[in-house]
């Protein structure tokens, strides 16, 4: 270990139960479905610091009473926030200097990034918060050097005065970014990780970072990643599938959560042929533009699935969102992908700008006709340094009261709402929206038919089954509170 580099912890912390906490660059909450995604974005800076330690605590069911054990040895604790979660990793790090008043806090994700004074204002026990993209600022303060020297964070001086240092430079050679795999590996079990739609035991990599996109509602690209997509190499993602399969032999999918994996068609084919040779089954995300060709170059190579974001199926609330595409070509798309035997897990988003009664009929029967494999269905979520954030704080769409996104269970609520669209019509619009898609005799058939044929998925869509009903009761009953 480096003489000068700091006992590290980067922790995400235990929260309320079901808590997605993995997915801390998008969708913080509670889902329908149980899930937890891999914390790249904690393991990535973790990579950095010599003799560090991550620990995920909601995948792992870890206690506060296991991490305070840890961290009294520690100099450094780095915690991966959001703006659903803050207020409970405020009270984590409060707890953390209670065990060890020497520590130093600093908090990263992109609710710090955006309002770095406001989250030190709220959170007195953190030291510094880390802005834009952060894996070597993390590394920088572990190295022990004077916080005012580090690019990139926002901390307070010994006058308890707020200081914002200058920017810190988008990473342009994502090659030099060491593997999360061997902190995988050190520090994680990949079982605990499930998402309904990939096979389970899965593992997740970034490849690149960054969306061409503008989609006014998307986190990441408009507050950490940029819209650009930097990219690794070719050869070096492959350097780092070779490895996690030696160590996985028992790993059964490889997901690539890039925002869009398929930005750069001629990379994304190139690594899918090597992908083939070495018999990996896998799936990304993707835009419901991707060619034909593509597509099968990609289901050649082990391409299993895609989650695709289509959001809406009507087109003025497409435009209203930039995300730049029509409706018939999402169409052609999903048709070449179910001739093409490519599953898709279609995610949509109720209580969009322009969302009517209408409109959420038209989606749910877009969402019908496409019929994709599985979906999601969200309710649009405001993020602070978004457009589409901005755009509620000027018209009035969004209260105050609702602007943790999450109820105290940590199930999502419906923050937006319009003169002509309430928050509980959209809120309910949701249920109603999985009802009509997975109760038709269709996907009940499809569904009962993979049962039948694999005792793996028998076991995985029963477990669905349940939660999803312990879901929809929990919803009810939130929302008989409310109205009490």
């Amino acid at each position: 270990m480096t003489a000068s580099m700091m006992k590290t912890l980067f922790l995400q912390p235990p929260s309320f139960d079901g808590f997605d906490g993995g997915a801390g660059s998008r969708y913080q909450a509670k889902r329908e479905i149980r899930s937890f995604w891999f914390p790249t974005w904690l393991a990535q800076p973790a990579a950095l610091v010599e003799g560090s330690r991550l620990i995920d605590a909601p995948p792992a069911g870890i206690t506060m009473e296991t991490v305070l054990a840890d961290i009294r040895d520690r100099e450094l604790c780095i915690i991966h926030t959001s703006v659903p979660s803050f207020a409970n990793d405020v009270k984590v790090a409060a707890s953390l200097k209670e065990a060890n008043p020497a520590l130093k806090v600093g908090f990263i994700g992109a609710k710090v990034a955006v309002q770095p004074e406001e989250s030190l204002k709220a959170g007195t026990p953190i030291d510094f918060v880390a802005r834009n993209e952060f894996d070597f600022t993390i590394r920088d303060v572990a190295e022990g050097r004077d916080l005012s020297s580090i690019d990139g964070i926002s901390y307070r001086n010994r006058e308890g005065v707020i200081v914002h240092n200058p920017d810190r430079a988008l990473i342009e050679d994502m090659d030099s970014l060491p593997f999360v795999t061997d902190v995988y590996k050190r520090d994680l079990r990949i079982e605990d990780y499930f998402i309904g739609y990939l096979k389970h035991p899965y593992v997740s990599l970034y490849t690149g970072r960054g969306c061409k996109s503008h989609c006014t509602f998307c986190l990441w690209p408009q507050t950490v990643g940029g819209h650009k997509y930097r990219v690794r190499s070719p050869e070096k993602v492959i350097e780092e599938v070779k490895l996690l399969k030696s160590y996985y032999p028992q790993m059964r999918e490889l997901f690539f959560d890039d925002d869009t994996f398929t930005d750069n068609l001629p990379r994304a084919e190139a690594i899918a042929r090597e992908l083939g040779k070495l018999g990996i089954t896998w799936s990304c995300n993707a835009k419901s533009n991707v060619p034909r060709e593509t597509l099968k170059v990609l289901r050649d190579n082990g391409l299993r699935l895609l989650l695709v974001g289509y959001e809406s199926g009507n087109q003025q609330i497409l435009i209203n969102i930039r995300k730049g595409m029509r409706l018939e070509t999402a169409r052609q798309f999903t048709k070449d992908c179910h001739e093409l035997g490519i599953k898709i897990h279609g995610t949509f988003i109720l209580g969009l700008p322009g969302e009517t009664r209408e409109t959420i009929e038209e989606t749910i029967r877009y969402a019908i006709e496409l019929n994709p494999h599985t979906l999601q269905v969200s309710l649009a979520a405001p993020y602070p340094g978004t457009r589409l954030y901005k755009e509620a704080v000027e018209n009035g769409w969004l209260d105050a009261s609702h602007a943790e996104l999450v109820d105290e269970h940590g199930v999502q609520i419906a923050p937006l709402h319009y003169p002509h669209l309430t928050h509980t019509e959209i809120f309910d619009s949701v249920e109603d929206f999985y009802r009509r898609f997975y109760f038709r005799a269709p996907k009940i058939a499809s569904i009962v038919g993979e049962m039948v044929t694999s005792p793996q998925m028998m076991v995985r869509r029963l477990r669905e089954g349940v939660e999803f009903f312990q879901f929809l009761r929990e919803r009810h009953q939130d929302k008989k509170a409310a109205a009490c």
